[in-house]
């Protein structure tokens, strides 16, 4: 980086200076101070009674009533953690209060259905699961897991032991082995072979899950817990391995009425897929269409036999009668249609009373509630919730799966019609399989542990659409993450040869004068357009491209049309004719257009080419760290223009209050867990800031002042962690997860694994690396060498903007900071040089066209001769 501020930036007055000094000092001595106090600040704010309450109103979900519950581009699982989000081990969950049971505990029937997606769904072929739909909350589900070597799917024995630890667990071995029928107990119950294998093997994995914690915390509160088939025997046991009641069908466990936890495997699909034959490393093979459909139809009549076997009077979830009230008999039967005003045809069957409606006869909760109990919910800890949820994968490509929630939630109300949400997501219908666990928990009256990673399911409010038009958008959803996994590859091959095929011809052109200034209007065009890309890779989310034939062709028009679009503006206004007019215009709409996206719930990095994926389950919300690089050199890059404009109308002290005004907003919604919650983020993007105030002011960046701002960004982020800590488990981030782990001794792992992500992904990921060379060797050996046109280019921008050289500096420092504090590797830097590098190319072409040519011209008339006259 030295080298791009040296020579010609020296000469730039407006750069440097004696008159500037008393400046520079001002802004390099409030730097470290304004952090400090923006950091106690924080502390404050996230500590005030009613904080909760402020973030729920910003957009971050918080669970309701469950007491103490705990991506190479981010698809690693970078940023996420004991929040809910499940890429960060939690903690061991010795050392948090274990379970006790509040009041009287509600039934929890937990069916999984492990490789059930929403396209399996069918009014006709599954009228059961159709009508659990209808009437309660559904979800899509990332079911994210400990892998097979070299896979990326969950396999069904992963999925239940990761709904028994509240954390990503797997089993043993290379394949997808089914798993393995329990031994029988006296007294009806079971215990799992090989269950001391099984602990043994998870607690060698990153994420160091505890087996056992779901039916060991219901035991221990005295609750009766009963397990149907293999797979459900898995998520009962208690940590010793051992289940109270086990059956190999709900038909054998005869009356469900005694038991507290219900665990029922409806394994069709994975038994049909695992009956197909395997492939070389264990994992079987794709189920046919037909094959699928018929597995589909079978576990839907284990789902619908499960819910015949209810108790009546609590088969739909609904509070029974307070004992003080009237004493008239229940008349719920399945046969009693409700007398509510009807629904959409969809949502209810003639058969069936519609959620949280009662009978003709029966006395209504509205009548005479229970002490504490809001009239038309149900009463907490009573009445049975039925959780479905598609576990697993059973196809070769992992998927996302069918999460239904219907009956009371562990707050008491009842979940509505609609989409569940999560506060480990903050998407509506989007939920994980940590949070399965997590909620199972809480309607249990149960605290969780630490380690359990999950965030309780929350309905995200009442939906009026027919059941088929939820299926069809969960069913998208899913769809545009495979359609993402086949683009992305192809995808960044294509994007990385074009780039680095317009750096060679840029340089050619440039150095060697090719083309003329035809050419250079050419080069500044497309560099724009290409500046541009970054920030619409995730403007393309606002078109479902995903949906279209051809999804790679419309991902590349779609993001093209977008950059256009961009360009078009930033070279059609007044500000073109300036060096860095195009690139302010276009790095502001990068900064602004991704800070409205944080702010606003992160929709348009779910599922766009350099965003989360939530299949991968890495991370769902805030900044992802190719978004963060993305974001951190627009908004450098734009403040750089700002204070250039400023500073040539004499207002250098307004050009500083403004950097220091939108860089603190933008680094605070980095940071902030409501928004961004980027931990390793929030310190290499203070430094790029403030690297730019330095210089912006006239003054020199020295190492003992970065050391000073470097120290000051990790105080600021630690505030925000150690704050988000002190709120309630529940309702923390992974940023105060982050600080409970430290308090664990589980820091290391954390810090261990991703450090190993970030050599992985810089040295597996030779397309960014090349991309990352090339785009630096064309800005120091291209633009800032002299050229055909005579002083080099990189330093005439320079003198005619000045503020160019804090942009590019600052926006460098803050990408090598992020590469090294980010698990994402080489892709930060190579996305931030992908802003950084055509802009600055743009405004160096613009730079050379007004400058006259600094090498002298070929003379027009002869030279005189230096012979001697002749005589």
């Amino acid at each position: 980086m030295a080298s791009a501020h040296s020579g010609h930036g020296r000469a730039c007055p407006a750069t440097g200076g004696p008159a500037t000094r008393p400046a520079f000092r001002r802004v390099a001595g409030t730097v470290p101070t304004a952090a400090a106090l923006l950091s106690a600040l924080l502390f404050v704010l996230l500590g005030l009674p009613g904080t909760p309450e402020a973030f729920a109103a910003s957009g971050v979900p918080h669970t309701l009533g469950a007491q103490g519950i705990s991506g190479a581009l981010d698809a690693s699982g970078a940023g996420t953690g004991a929040s809910g989000a499940p890429g960060v081990p939690g903690g061991s969950g010795d050392g948090v209060t274990g379970a006790s049971a509040v009041t009287t505990p509600g039934r929890v029937v937990i069916i999984g259905v492990p490789g059930l997606e929403w396209s399996d769904l069918d009014r006709e072929r599954t009228p059961n699961l159709w009508r659990l739909a209808g009437e309660g909350g559904s979800a899509s589900m990332s079911t994210r897991a400990v892998p097979p070597p070299e896979r990326g799917i969950t396999c069904p024995a992963a999925g239940w032991l990761t709904v028994s630890a509240g954390q990503r667990a797997g089993a043993p071995g290379t394949g997808c082995e089914p798993p393995r029928a329990p031994e029988a107990a006296p007294g009806g119950g079971a215990s799992v072979p090989g269950w001391d294998e099984l602990t043994a093997f998870n607690a060698t994995t990153s994420y160091r899950p505890v087996l056992g914690q779901l039916g060991g915390l219901a035991a221990e509160a005295g609750l009766k817990v009963a397990a149907v088939g293999p797979g459900a025997a898995l998520a009962a046991a208690d940590k010793s391995g051992k289940i109270g009641k086990y059956a190999a069908s709900v038909e054998e466990l005869g009356d469900l009425s005694p038991y507290g936890l219900i665990v029922v495997e409806a394994d069709d699909l994975a038994r049909a897929w695992t009956g197909d034959a395997l492939a070389a490393d264990g994992v079987p093979a794709t189920m046919t269409t037909q094959a699928r459909q018929e597995a589909v139809a079978r576990a839907d009549r284990v789902v619908g036999t499960v819910l015949d076997r209810l108790p009546p009077s609590l088969a739909d979830g609904t509070t029974p009668a307070s004992p003080t009230a009237s004493t008239a008999p229940e008349t719920t039967a399945p046969e009693t249609p409700a007398p509510a005003p009807a629904p959409a045809p969809e949502t209810t069957t003639p058969e069936t009373t519609a959620p949280g409606t009662t009978a003709p006869g029966a006395t209504t909760p509205e009548a005479t509630p229970s002490e504490g109990t809001v009239p038309g919910t149900a009463a907490p800890g009573t009445g049975t919730t039925v959780l479905v949820a598609g576990l697993a994968d059973t196809s070769v490509a992992p998927h996302l799966h069918v999460a239904i929630a219907r009956g009371p939630s562990p707050g008491g109300e009842t979940y509505p019609r609609g989409y569940l949400t999560a506060a480990s997501t903050r998407q509506d219908g989007l939920v994980t399989n940590t949070d399965l666990t997590a909620t199972a928990i809480g309607l249990l009256g149960l605290q969780s542990p630490n380690g359990v990673v999950g965030r309780a399911w929350q309905g995200g409010g009442t939906s009026e659409e027919p059941v088929a038009a939820t299926v069809e958008k969960l069913a998208d959803d899913d769809l545009a993450s495979q359609v993402l996994r086949e683009v992305r590859g192809p995808f960044f091959a294509v994007f990385v040869a074009v780039q680095i095929l317009f750096y060679l011809l840029a340089a050619v052109a440039i150095r060697r004068g090719w083309g003329g200034s035809r050419a250079l209007t050419a080069i500044q065009v497309v560099a724009v357009v290409s500046g541009a890309i970054a920030v619409s890779t995730f403007l393309a989310q606002l078109i479902p491209w995903w949906s279209l034939p051809a999804p790679m062709v419309w991902v590349i028009v779609t993001i093209l049309g977008f950059a256009c679009a961009v360009a078009g503006v930033a070279l059609s206004g007044p500000w073109r004719a300036h060096p860095l007019g195009p690139l302010t215009v276009v790095a502001a709409i990068t900064s602004v257009a991704l800070l409205a996206d944080v702010m606003t719930g992160s929709a348009l990095q779910v599922n766009a080419v350099t965003g989360y994926e939530p299949v991968t389950g890495g991370r769902f919300y805030g900044f992802s760290n190719i978004a963060f690089a993305v974001y951190a050199a627009g908004t450098i890059l734009a403040l750089a223009g700002i204070a250039q404009w400023l500073i040539s109308g004499g207002r250098r002290t307004l050009a500083l209050a403004v950097c220091a005004a939108y860089g603190g907003l933008a680094v605070f919604a980095d940071g902030w867990p409501a928004w961004g919650a980027d931990f390793g983020g929030v310190p290499a993007f203070l430094v790029g800031v403030a690297i730019l105030m330095i210089l912006v002011s006239g003054g020199r960046v020295s190492p003992m002042r970065l050391i000073l701002v470097g120290l000051a960004g990790s105080l600021l982020i630690s505030a925000i962690a150690v704050a988000d800590w002190m709120r309630p488990a529940d309702q923390r981030t992974h940023l105060g997860a982050f600080v409970q782990q430290v308090l664990d001794g589980e820091a290391w792992t954390v810090v261990g694994r991703k450090f190993g992500a970030m050599i992985g992904v810089t040295v597996g990921n030779w397309s960014l690396s090349l991309l990352t060379l090339v785009a630096l060797a064309f800005l120091f050996l291209v633009l800032d060498r002299p050229s055909r046109w005579g002083a080099s280019a990189l330093g005439r921008a320079y003198t005619l903007a000045p503020a160019l050289r804090a942009g590019l500096i600052g926006a460098l420092a803050c990408s090598l900071i992020g590469f090294l504090m980010n698990d994402s590797g080489i892709a930060i830097p190579a996305m931030a040089l992908t802003v950084a590098v055509p802009l600055t190319l743009a405004a160096c072409v613009r730079a050379v066209r007004l400058s006259p040519p600094t090498t002298p011209g070929r003379s027009s008339v002869p030279a005189a001769s230096t012979a001697p006259p002749s005589p």
